[in-house]
This record gives structure tokens, sequence and C-alpha cells, in this order.
């Protein structure tokens, strides 16, 4: 199989540090090559740089393949330089591009600061997900977060919450619900997936005493689309959703806004969460967590999302391929 991408990501975080783990624990399996600027890869890491991903079966054993990408400033770990902000841009467009063009299989990128881009480089978009389909030249893609128990998948992302009912179209749901149908059986493997649907409100409204979006957003929708075949449950009070009993129904958990989705997951399994594009025409990952500046340089970040992250990529890879 082809290798994978994995972009450095903000390199003044755990980035570089949870890459190298990765890298150690997955071994020659993990079929990944690094993306960035290798002075920024902790002290002792053994690398190789290579110029194609063709060349990554030919890197020494226990050697990192590395893609050089040059930085116009060092990392200081905590400690973003806005120096570096553009960088960090162009190895996200960079490796998208190797992938379009058929040199590796998927990309698994590590956590950007957007704040930090925004001051340093202008960064126009609110999150990676969204940059990642202006790179597509898609109009619609949407965010998954999955672990061994749970997937969840947020229709608005990243917004205020006084936003989220103004936001909340029947369009909207609607192709949210297509992308992860597809996806599901696509990517997946599931042959014919169940969805569960949250409702917005408390009680999904109980009968508009908390809200009227449930029974004139959310319903109309999902009878449409079970008139066409797919198993849907909802919209269902978010509340009772998340148990064990509940997760055994369904295949995915669709949630109206950010919160809703990512506080069960987190909390079900903070460590192995994945982050998942879905919708673009390539292959994206990405670990459930942020650039984590306070622990940067430390030697105590988890890689356990990234491996998980570096994993599903490949598995969605096989089924593709």
């Amino acid at each position: 199989m082809k290798p994978l991408i994995m972009t450095c990501g903000d390199p003044s975080g755990i980035g570089p540090e949870i890459a190298l783990k990765a890298h150690r624990a997955l071994g020659a399996r993990g079929g990944v090559i690094w993306l960035g600027d290798p002075e920024h890869l902790p002290d002792g890491a053994r690398w190789e740089v290579i110029s194609t991903p063709q060349e990554a079966g030919r890197v020494a054993q226990g050697h990192l393949p590395v893609m050089r990408h040059a930085f116009p400033a060092p990392a200081i770990a905590g400690l973003p330089d806005p120096l570096n902000a553009s960088a960090v841009i162009e190895v996200i467009a960079r490796a998208v591009a190797l992938v379009q063009s058929g040199a590796a299989a998927g990309v698994v990128t590590c956590p950007i600061n957007k704040a930090a881009l925004k001051s340093g480089a202008g960064f126009a978009f609110p999150g990676h997900t969204e940059f990642l389909a202006d790179l597509a030249g898609v109009d619609r893609v949407v965010m998954m977060l999955a672990c061994d128990a749970l997937r969840v998948v947020p229709v608005t992302i990243h917004m205020p919450l006084q936003d989220v009912a103004r936001s909340l179209t029947q369009p909207l749901l609607e192709e949210t619900l297509r992308i992860t149908h597809a996806a599901l059986i696509r990517d997946f493997g599931i042959a014919a997936p169940r969805l569960a649907v949250a409702g917005l409100n408390p009680h999904a409204g109980e009968g508009g005493l908390m809200g009227h979006e449930d029974a004139t957003v959310i319903a109309p929708v999902l009878d449409r689309l079970r008139a066409e075949g797919m198993a849907l449950s909802g919209p269902l009070p978010a509340d009772t959703m998340f148990h064990p009993a509940a997760r055994a129904r369904y295949d995915a958990a669709i949630c109206m806004y950010h919160d809703q989705a990512l506080i069960p997951i987190k909390t079900i399994d903070f460590a192995h969460g994945v982050n998942v594009t879905l919708g673009l025409p390539f292959i994206r990952t990405s670990p459930d967590h942020g650039t984590a500046y306070d622990i940067a340089g430390k030697g105590v970040a988890d890689a356990s999302s990234l491996i998980a992250a570096v994993k599903m990529a490949q598995d969605m890879a096989g089924r593709r391929q």
C-alpha cells in the first residue's frame, strides 16, 4: 500500500514529539512519511530525508522517513513563532498535493493552532477541516470523531452556540447525513449504516415545549431519507444517546453542534479519539487534540490518538484500494 503523509503541524507544539513516538510504536508497518523541517524533531531522533514517497521503502530500519520542508525559524517548545506560520500552512497544502497526485494513500495531520496561524499568516479558515475542503475544491465536508466505542458527527462545528439554531437548516442536515452514510459504507465497511440523530433542544423539544427545530427542521429530513431506505432514528434526546445500550443500536451519532458530539466521545475515550474528514476525495485523519503548548518539549505527550489516526487511515486506504 502507498505510504501516508504526516504533516508536522505546529512545530512548537507536541506534533514533532508524538510523530516520533508514533513512528517508534508502529515501526515499518506504520507506512508514514513525515513532512516538515527535521531540525524540529526531538533530540536523538533518527531520520532520513527522501525526495519522493516512493523512496520511503529504502530508508534504514528504525529511521523516520522525512520529506524536508524548510521553516524560517527554529521551533521553541510552547512558543509559536509567527515566522513559521506560513510554512505550517504550506506543509498541509503540499501533503494534499502529494495525495491528489497519487503518490500517497492519505494525509494524517498533526495539530495546528488556528490563532497562531491567523496572527502569523492571516489564516482565513476556522480550522483544518475547512482548509482541507478548500484545497480539495469541495463545498461541503463533514467532521467525524471516532474511537472503538463511538463515532460522532456534529452538523454545525466551529461557531458560537447562539448561532447554532439559525445555522441549522434542512439542506445542511440532509447533506451531513448523506455524506456520513456514504462514508460509513466506503471507508468503514458498514453495508447498511444505522444513524442516530440527536435533537437540538433538551428532550428533543418535548413536543414543542422546549423549542420547535426538532419538529420543523430535523424530523422532516429524517422522514424523507427514511423513505429512501436509510436507517435513521430520531430526533432523539441527546442525554440518552450515549450510554452503552444506546450506542449498540447505531453506527454513528449525528449531533447538532460541536459540544453535543465531542463531550461524549472525549469522555468515553479521550486518549484514542480520531478526527476524520468525510466528503473529501482523499483520506484525512488527525489526532483529536490540540498543540498542547503547556507540555510541549517535556517528553510526556501521549501519542495514542495519533497512532489511532494512522491505523484508521490505513484501514480506510485498504478499503478504498
